[in-house]
């Protein structure tokens, strides 16, 4: 590994410590969506049914704005989602023009079921480690935040 001397110590390259967490960071995230409440659900459609969770009702371009996703791309997620049961399709009360795109009880299942899954996995993982492994990952996870939001 290619290091380069800071302070009188050895720390590993910028471009390495980079690489390792970028591919912890996919592992770990790949483990986590495995644990869902329905196999078959893509993690695309999954991203719908959480954001319309979290932000309350959109318009189909606002889903695929916010997915980053083009308009007959997330037509195709919603149809698929509503055909499932799992959302509406309702006429914006002022604008007819409009269509909003809401959790019926069974989607917001899924997405509770989902969560539950996925922190019951981590909280096993984390309880296989020390204390001091634990606080590490929890300062961690408040430096992730911050990089995050840079």
């Amino acid at each position: 590994m290619k290091t380069t001397a800071t302070a009188g110590h050895h720390s590993p390259d910028l471009a390495t410590e980079a690489s390792e967490l970028r591919i912890a960071t996919f592992r770990l995230a790949r483990r986590l969506r495995a644990q869902r409440a329905i196999d078959s659900m893509s993690d695309g459609q999954f991203a719908v049914l959480a954001t319309l969770k979290m932000y309350g009702p959109h318009t189909l371009g606002e889903l695929a704005e916010r997915e980053r996703v083009s308009a007959p791309s997330m037509n195709r997620t919603v149809n698929c989602l509503e055909e499932s049961g799992y959302l509406t399709r309702t006429p914006d009360e002022t604008d007819r023009r409009k269509v909003n795109i809401a959790l019926t009880d069974e989607g917001l299942d899924v997405v509770d079921e989902t969560v539950r899954r996925r922190d019951a996995w981590l909280e096993g993982a984390l309880s296989a480690l020390s204390d001091d492994k634990r606080e590490t990952l929890r300062q961690a996870a408040e430096i992730m935040r911050e990089v995050a939001a840079l």
